[in-house]
């Protein structure tokens, strides 16, 4: 499994896009995106951030339902 590495809150966005999600709204330094799958919607909220702590990384991705490994591959 690769390491996570620090990355912004804009880069994620980005790999989340990739990976088929959108952004729905956005409030202040956060935004909000949201992937329709043939069983749930699954969303998770992006902060702005420069750099984003390897824990809060980790917490989106899970949020989102997405690898380590999918988002390393896609970065």
């Amino acid at each position: 499994m690769p390491k996570l590495r620090k990355v912004s809150g804009e880069e994620t966005i980005r790999v989340l896009e990739k990976l088929g999600f959108q952004q729905v709204r956005q409030r202040g330094g956060h935004v909000v995106l949201k992937k329709q799958t043939s069983e749930k919607v699954i969303g998770c909220v992006v902060p702005l951030h420069k750099e984003l702590a390897v824990g809060t990384l980790r917490g989106i991705l899970k949020q989102a339902g997405v690898s380590v490994d999918e988002f390393m591959e896609n970065l």
